[in-house]
């Protein structure tokens, strides 16, 4: 059987160990990332969905969210972006991420969205 990897990407380390705790118990594998030069690790890690923060010290998530779609090598991962701000779900339609999580995040939310990503297309 084929474990998904979800890349969790988040200037706050709490928040990645959080997310990747609640997906782990979930039975997925997870890769945690707080650093910068984010579309190199996701091109070295190569995951099933990103789990993207739109406020990354020195990166923006919007743009690395649309350097991917854009990308016929990487257009069709899932990515699903997460943020604080109240215009999210436009921000999301704009840079075509598939779905969009609002922080401070519900559990059940945050692995319904997952899980519907992952299914078999």
């Amino acid at each position: 059987m084929k474990h998904d990897l979800i890349l969790v990407v988040d200037d706050d380390p709490a928040i990645v160990e959080a997310l990747q705790m609640m997906l782990d118990l979930e039975g997925f594998t997870t890769e945690g990332y707080s650093g910068t030069k984010v579309l190199q690790k996701i091109s070295a890690v190569q995951p099933d969905l990103l789990l993207l923060d739109v406020w990354l010290a020195g990166e923006d998530g919007r743009k690395i969210c649309q350097t991917l779609k854009s990308d016929s090598l990487t257009a069709t991962l899932p990515v699903i972006l997460i943020s604080a701000s109240r215009d999210l779900s436009e921000t999301a339609a704009s840079v075509a991420a598939d779905d969009f999580i609002e922080k401070p995040f519900d559990m059940d939310d945050v692995i319904n969205k997952v899980k519907r990503l992952l299914e078999p297309r």
